[in-house]
């Protein structure tokens, strides 16, 4: 999770989870509702609403469709990839972070195809906890936020305002947008969402000042309550390279992209997840349920089909 590269690391989803993903999840039988196909590979990123997608996309094939399915945990530059050279069959949460590699597969090789929006609309922001906005009048604009490097600044950033980020793999245009508006600020990375999140509820729970690079969708915005920063508008061009790189981030439709063999002879199973398509709002209680709760993947696609039936059955397949 936008113009970053939600990169490779594990949510507060339980070892169980952190196994399952890293060894690879295979579930089902196989079944001719995957056409040529003997199983379906999906990557899975490390963020909570990314294993949400995956997790319930994967129970749909093998409960209702008998589709065998694998499950792999993937950075975004393995993701494309792999997705380019058939080992993995679909992508189902894009933020756009490597335009190169979609421009490169999807109209130089011709080897992936774009399946549609996700449904959920992904933005990426800097975030205070609300009680600080409320006591600290202005710091929502990013005009004065220099008048704040005092409260924002930490040991670690010898008097400049401390940005806090999530893993130091995620591509982001903060350390750019910084320097193009002159702030005296530098991001530190957190070490990943879990540690992120963990230091927005800190802060939150204690009034603590705390600025942090934090996005949307995401359950922790029905939890805490979190203010956000008005950036510079986006602007087409503005982060390219020769870009002024003095815009905040564009809001993003969440894609799926398949492998293009896939989505011409996956049958059923590929047809499925061309139209697999939910809201944010059911994301995040699925994603909730792994990250927060400390429920499988598996366990919270499962729970979540069973109350919303009707919900899978619409995404189903003619036969």
């Amino acid at each position: 999770m936008e113009t970053r590269q939600r990169g490779p690391r594990l949510p507060a989803a339980g070892t169980a989870l952190a196994l399952a993903l890293l060894t690879g999840c295979t579930s089902g039988s196989g079944s001719a509702s995957a056409g040529e196909y003997e199983e379906v590979v999906i990557a899975v990123p490390a963020w909570a609403g990314g294993q949400a997608n995956a997790a319930v996309a994967a129970h749909v094939l093998r409960e209702e469709l008998g589709v065998h399915v694998r499950l792999r945990s993937l950075t975004q530059n393995q993701a494309w990839d792999l997705l380019g050279d058939g080992s993995v069959q679909a992508i189902l949460e894009d933020w756009g972070a490597l335009p190169e590699k979609r421009r490169l597969y999807t109209a130089q090789r011709m080897s992936v195809v774009a399946a549609g929006e996700l449904g959920p609309t992904g933005s990426v922001g800097w975030y205070v906890p609300g009680e600080v906005a409320d006591t600290h009048p202005g710091v929502l604009e990013w005009e004065k936020l220099n008048d704040f490097t005092g409260l924002f600044s930490t040991d670690e950033t010898d008097g400049r305002g401390r940005l806090l980020t999530g893993d130091p793999a995620d591509a982001s245009h903060d350390a750019a947008l910084i320097d193009s508006l002159e702030l005296d600020y530098t991001p530190v990375a957190s070490g990943g969402e879990e540690q992120l999140i963990e230091a927005l509820r800190g802060a939150a729970r204690g009034g603590s000042p705390l600025l942090a690079h934090w996005w949307q969708p995401h359950w922790l915005h029905e939890e805490l309550e979190l203010a956000e920063v008005e950036l510079p508008p986006h602007t087409a061009g503005c982060h390219r390279e020769g870009g002024s790189d003095a815009c905040g981030y564009p809001e993003i439709e969440l894609r799926k992209f398949l492998n293009a063999g896939f989505a011409e002879n996956g049958g059923r199973a590929a047809e499925f997840l061309a139209d697999f398509s939910w809201s944010a709002e059911e994301q995040n209680e699925v994603a909730r349920m792994i990250a927060a709760e400390g429920m499988t993947p598996e366990g919270a696609a499962a729970r979540w089909a069973e109350e919303n039936a009707d919900r899978v059955a619409q995404w189903l397949p003619a036969d």
